[in-house]
């Protein structure tokens, strides 16, 4: 599909300062991100740390106390659990202040036991911080990777805007090439624009941002699938295309250049210009939206099913959260055919909450 577009002076022009922008948002998330992904990593790795190092030879004391214990969970899955031990192995006595954090469904108390290190008695924790060790290694390496990946990607977006400002300084050819405007927003007399990449031979996919000076309009030239179709020009071998306003005066030209250049289109586009507005088209109808979340919830019931089938028939540990949370929400004959499929490996070792008989210990 071809899209109206103009032919820019043969020669080097000069783009305006401050065409590219970046949203304000992230220059104050970014810091918020950093600081996050800092937190989790210092206050949850060296309690990890510590359970992986017991787990290698761990020693459970009966003898010792566990005090102020409690759990509170947050969002409805993350589970805080914190406790004041204090212990004597011997002959060396000991207080220990732990807290985990840990990812679970499960709804009323934990029952759990005071174990140490054989090989440093100094490190302590309870068996429900063993027994969710790969749940809180998992959990802190999505946290990790999630807001890590969300922090390089804005670095990544700023270093680039910068770079292109830098080459925007320099005049260059300047190549007209159609953009899709995938948002935008007013606010007051000003305009904040979001296009993308999509649609040229030399399409990057990639999105950029731009502010708009009270007055000024994007060049908007067609409509594609909803979306508003404007022209950007190609700065010499900058990473990003420049959105042009529709009276050309980001470019460098004179008055009768901009004439000159902007008559064609005037005539192609006739008296009754595409306006940004054309974005606003109707959205899915109430039953494409209620399929796509009937879609979505058979989806996540499917997958939740798969989940527990593995946990019950393949799962290497029958302590696997959230896994036997869901194991003992399931109806009684799936729950109890479910229990069976762990007894038959686990028989021999302690029952996973869903399965435990009166005594909390025992199979069911």
């Amino acid at each position: 599909m071809t899209f109206p577009t103009i032919q820019l002076p043969q020669r080097a022009l000069t783009l305006a300062q401050g065409v590219i922008t970046m949203p304000r948002a992230v220059y104050f998330s970014l810091p918020v991100l950093i600081a996050l992904t800092v937190f989790m990593a210092i206050s949850e790795m060296p309690g990890i740390l510590r359970d992986w190092t017991i787990s290698q030879n761990p020693v459970m004391l009966d003898s010792g106390d566990i005090r102020d214990g409690k759990c509170s969970t947050r969002k409805g899955f993350f589970t805080n659990c914190s406790a004041h031990l204090t212990y004597d192995y011997q002959g060396q006595n000991y207080d220990k202040d732990v807290e985990i954090m840990f990812v679970d469904i499960h709804a009323g108390d934990y029952d759990t036991d005071l174990v140490v290190s054989g090989d440093h008695p100094e490190l302590a924790t309870l068996s429900l911080g063993l027994d969710m060790l790969w749940n809180r290694i998992i959990t802190l390496a999505v946290f990790v990777a999630l807001l890590g990946g969300a922090c390089i990607a804005m670095i990544f977006q700023l270093l680039r805007i910068w770079r292109v400002r830098g080459q925007l300084r320099q005049p260059a050819q300047l190549v007209p090439v159609p953009v899709e405007i995938t948002t935008f927003q007013r606010k007051g007399k000003r305009l904040t624009v979001t296009y993308a990449d999509k649609i040229a031979d030399r399409k990057t996919g990639r999105a950029a941002h731009t502010r708009f000076e009270p007055g000024q309009e994007p060049l908007v030239v067609d409509e594609k699938d909803g979306k508003a179709v404007a022209l950007a020009a190609w700065h010499g071998n900058a990473a990003l295309p420049v959105l042009l306003d529709s009276r050309l005066e980001r470019i460098d030209m004179t008055a009768e250049e901009r004439a000159r250049t902007l008559a064609p289109l005037t005539t192609e586009l006739g008296s009754h210009p595409p306006e940004l507005a054309v974005q606003g088209k109707k959205g899915p109808s109430i039953m494409a939206r209620l399929a796509r979340a009937l879609l979505v919830i058979l989806l996540i019931i499917g997958g939740l099913f798969g989940y527990w089938l593995w946990y019950v028939t393949s799962a290497g540990s029958q302590f696997t959260s959230p896994a036997m949370d869901l194991n003992n929400m399931m109806p009684t004959p799936l729950n109890r055919w479910g229990c069976d499929q762990l007894k038959k490996r686990f028989g021999d070792q302690r029952a996973p909450f869903g399965c435990t008989a009166a005594d909390y210990t025992s199979w069911k």
